[in-house]
């Protein structure tokens, strides 16, 4: 008798934990919610001004002991999802348990391996835990639509992105040969990395032609560049065009007779009549 009570009372803390850190239908549940957030936001700010020579020398015990205790709570709120969720290894092994994991374990890692300080950066994916304490993803379809315009022009994008890596490469060697070591092309690599900071129309000038030839063959490179960049965003134009469409339906407004509404739609965005179902 006294194991059932114990096994009752386990479940019942183990549902009300469930609810606040899971939920938000309760005001502990959207309390949780908001000191996370700032937890969050402010553990992401530490790591930007840790950066910062000045402060790092300054306040740098002070942000190391602050964001042991952004670490600490974070590890605290890890482990209680594992013990309240109803299938602790599926959280575990999902986008959001990885990213919850990812947020702790280095500074864990620095401990027993000193160089492991460079993966401290893994920090800033608890940005992404705002996308989940906020409920957002169910209002990001329009993500999703992107998300399958981009992988419908893979092929696309990937033979259009060989075609340029091929005159990337002739148009290197051509300046390798034209210019020279005298002029900064001390190799192919080299006049590689000019090539494709021109095409891409950034020229930091850290190398630039001294020839008139190959002063000619820059001019060319930096309006093939100009040509170049609209390709991508034509294919991704098109194929964000082609999604959104197959994302509407054809079900006509019987007030207003307008078509085009969301799948899920059950009012017409025009009118606001209720739309009828096609079963």
């Amino acid at each position: 008798m006294g194991k059932e009570n114990h096994s009752e009372a386990d479940t019942s803390a183990r549902y009300k934990l469930r609810r606040i850190i899971f939920g938000t239908d309760t005001r502990a549940g959207r309390y949780f919610d908001i000191a996370l957030i700032v937890c969050i936001i402010l553990s992401v700010s530490l790591v930007f001004v840790d950066t910062m020579a000045g402060f790092h020398e300054r306040y740098g015990e002070l942000i190391w002991a602050l964001e042991w205790g952004f670490t600490i709570i974070f590890t605290l709120e890890y482990t209680l999802r594992l013990y309240c969720s109803v299938q602790p290894k599926a959280y575990a092994r999902s986008f959001y348990g990885i990213v919850d994991l990812l947020s702790v374990l280095p500074s864990y890692l620095a401990l027993f391996f000193p160089g492991a300080n460079v993966t401290l950066v893994i920090r800033i994916l608890r940005l992404f835990r705002i996308f989940r304490v906020l409920k957002l993803i169910r209002y990001l379809s329009e993500g999703n639509i992107l998300l399958r315009a981009i992988l419908q022009s893979g092929r696309k994008v990937f033979i259009f992105f060989f075609s340029v890596s091929l005159i990337v490469m002739v148009l290197s060697a051509i300046m390798y040969v034209v210019e020279g070591p005298e002029n900064g092309f001390t190799s192919i690599p080299k006049s590689i990395y000019w090539t494709i900071v021109t095409i891409t129309t950034v020229g930091y000038g850290d190398i630039t032609p001294g020839t008139n030839l190959g002063q000619a063959i820059a001019a060319f490179t930096m309006l093939l560049g100009y040509s170049i960049i609209a390709i991508p965003t034509g294919i991704l134009t098109v194929e964000i065009s082609q999604e959104m469409g197959r994302n509407k339906d054809l079900r006509r407004c019987s007030n207003c007779l307008k078509k085009g509404h969301e799948n899920d739609a059950q009012y017409c965005d025009h009118c606001g009549s209720e739309l009828e179902s096609d079963i």
